[in-house]
């Protein structure tokens, strides 16, 4: 355990109720407003999974993984944080039973308790505590979700090491925050409070009172509930917090801030003589402004295989919306599943875009229809961003449409194919200048390649504008890569690799010239992008889509007139 010195206070979240009512983003937003009043602020997130970490789960299980610069596959919260604060995480910052039970394990192996039995107290709590201090120590100030709702069996470890670290700290160096659920009963035409009261109930049977209650609700809640909930669950009045349901999660921080939910924080933990006095959410507010009064729209399609579960592909949704906002467009996304497209054709799928993005996935299920939206995007002038399993389609749609190799796939869907243009990755280099190593007999979890890696851009092409850099670092998951056999011939087809990895070794960028903007790369810009400042790529992006929609306005109406006429 760390020093009494060097612990950092923790604010510890909770949900209750129902899942899913946004603790992360509830989260995210009171650290916004903690880092607005100049506190170096973290984030984690605790989940009760026995999975070591989501990157071999489906994403119709548990949406998308999110990918930090150490690469680390985590939870998708964690996306939220970074979207939210400055701070860049890493896989101290988000913790799984799964990884709590495998170190103590390991340590059980090791004979590091000398004999003795293992149990969930000590030996578990103290591994999820040593998690939290080594994720959090150096910060003013860090909040700790936990995931799942209180009265699941899976989480009582997770909330008995918080039990135990505010018996252990005090109430100023740890406080509790419980997002509850106040539903609206149309037929009484009335906010019920008891859902709230009988979680908090239930969370002091395990011995946790909170400090801080959120309440959820679809209406703002009346002074008179407050009062009823605070009288009720033992919290202070000015801590019961109306969470309203807003129609853009970027409001929040202003919305907590304005019911001082910060103060209380600041108060509780004693952070008055680090924190400013006021806090500066001018830029908070001006990616709302520009969200709510857009000079332009465009519509743009996003061509996956997990379409039916919109958090598979979240950091994409919000990567574009982001491009949208640096430039005061309010972008409309359109969800289209790639097998439609293979069964009706991209011309009536894609038809009225003003852009379309393909972006990650695995297995051979829809890929054609991916590689369809590459080759219309492609011969009609249609913006086209391809991320990941997208640039590996485009490469197809080349090698296939363009080189005449005919049968050209990636040895992940066809390993017998007579022109494997993408193949599986055997060998690359880390950032930090380590080898790794990997065959198809490699466990699935954690054998991509992973993390942020620099490359280098080629001077004059369509990526080297949008970034206006020689080299940039993006965050990377995937396990093929394109094969470096086909490299001579694509590029006398046309097709232009715009980035390599700083050895030249792996391509990292492809285009094709003379078209609006057609770009796909093997890394996740998304997952770099934040409303504050946005992506170049995405950015560039929906410019591109404004000025094809702006194009197709001028011919439809050159058209109109001719027809008239």
């Amino acid at each position: 355990m760390t020093s009494p010195a060097s612990q950092t206070p923790l604010v510890f979240v909770t949900g209750g109720v129902v899942s899913s009512l946004g603790k992360g983003i509830a989260a995210a937003s009171l650290a916004a407003i903690l880092e607005a009043r100049g506190l170096r602020v973290t984030m984690m997130k605790l989940d009760p999974y026995l999975n070591v970490d989501p990157g071999t789960m489906s994403p119709f299980q548990h949406g998308e993984v999110f990918v930090t610069d150490d690469g680390a596959e985590t939870d998708l919260d964690l996306g939220h944080y970074e979207r939210f604060v400055n701070t860049r995480l890493s896989g101290l910052n988000s913790i799984s039973t799964g990884k709590i039970y495998e170190a103590v394990i390991r340590n059980e192996r090791r004979g590091d308790y000398l004999g003795g039995t293992v149990q969930v107290i000590p030996h578990v709590t103290d591994e999820i505590k040593r998690c939290i201090d080594a994720a959090t120590q150096g910060y003013d100030v860090a909040l700790v979700e936990i995931g799942g709702t209180v009265g699941d069996i899976e989480s009582l470890p997770f909330l008995e090491a918080i039990r135990q670290l505010r018996a252990e700290r005090g109430p100023t160096m740890a406080m509790y925050m419980h997002l509850t659920l106040v539903p609206y009963i149309a037929a009484a035409g009335e906010l019920k409070t008891k859902p709230t009261q009988h979680s908090v109930k239930e969370l002091r049977s395990i011995g946790i009172q909170p400090d801080v209650l959120l309440c959820r609700s679809e209406q703002p809640l009346p002074e008179s509930e407050r009062r009823k909930i605070a009288l009720f669950t033992n919290v202070p009045e000015r801590a019961v917090i109306s969470a309203l349901d807003m129609d853009n999660i970027y409001k929040i921080p202003m919305w907590l801030h304005a019911q001082k939910l910060d103060q209380i924080v600041v108060e509780q933990l004693h952070l008055e003589s680090k924190a400013h006095p006021n806090a500066d959410l001018s830029e908070w507010q001006a990616v709302v402004d520009a969200s709510e009064h857009p000079i332009d729209e465009v519509t743009i399609g996003i061509v996956g295989k997990y379409v039916d579960h919109k958090d598979a592909y979240k950091s994409v949704g919000e990567a574009l919306k982001h491009g949208g906002v640096r430039q005061r467009t309010k972008v409309n996304l359109k969800w289209l599943e790639s097998e439609d497209i293979e069964r009706d054709g991209a011309a009536t799928a894609l038809a009225g875009l003003d852009g379309v993005l393909v972006p990650g996935g695995f297995g051979d299920r829809g890929f054609e229809g991916k590689v369809l939206t590459s080759q219309y995007a492609r011969e009609h002038a249609l913006p086209y961003f391809g991320i990941c399993y997208g640039m590996q389609a485009a490469v197809v749609d080349v090698a296939r449409n363009i080189a005449g190799l005919s049968g050209a796939n990636s040895t992940e869907n066809d390993r017998e194919t007579a022109h494997p243009v993408i193949g599986l990755i055997t060998e690359w280099r880390t950032q930090a200048g380590d080898v790794e190593r990997r065959n198809e007999d490699s466990d699935l979890g954690g054998t991509m390649r992973l993390g942020l890696q620099e490359q280098r851009l080629k001077p004059g092409t369509l990526a080297h504008r949008m970034y206006g850099k020689d080299v940039v670092g993006e965050r990377h998951r995937h396990r093929y890569e394109f094969n470096n056999r086909y490299r001579t011939q694509l590029e006398d087809a046309g097709l232009v690799f715009s980035a390599k990895s700083m050895d030249d070794t792996l391509v990292e960028m492809v285009e094709w010239p003379n078209h609006p903007w057609f770009l796909g790369c093997q890394a996740h810009p998304e997952f770099l992008s934040t409303p504050r400042v946005g992506h170049p790529l995405f950015v560039g992006f929906i410019r591109a889509a404004r000025e094809h929609k702006a194009n197709q306005g001028v011919s439809g109406g050159r058209l109109l007139k001719e027809a008239s006429a």
